[in-house]
């Protein structure tokens, strides 16, 4: 009697020590996840700032006045005159 009773207090404590190490397994685990999920949701915020700024950056680069100054300057292009302006019809 005394020895199955040892038996399972070994068992037991088997069990008890395997379930602990199961849980610190699993919240040192979830800790790591965390620390892994900041660091994606920083990286994330720093690339919705990159972008807004590239956003600002392309419509200031597409404004009229802009693309017209390039045109003028870089390509030497001219508005036409009304003479060399030719109407095309379908």
């Amino acid at each position: 009697m005394i020895k199955g009773q040892m038996i399972f207090l070994i068992v037991l404590a088997t069990a008890v020590l395997c379930t602990a190490l199961g849980v610190v397994y699993s919240k040192h685990h979830s800790r790591k996840l965390f620390v892994e999920l900041q660091s994606l949701e920083e990286m994330r915020d720093g690339l919705n700032v990159e972008w807004g700024q590239l956003q600002l950056e392309q419509s200031t680069w597409a404004t009229p006045n802009r693309v017209e100054q390039v045109a003028r300057t870089r390509l030497q292009m001219d508005v036409p005159k009304p003479d060399q302006i030719v109407i095309i019809s379908p």
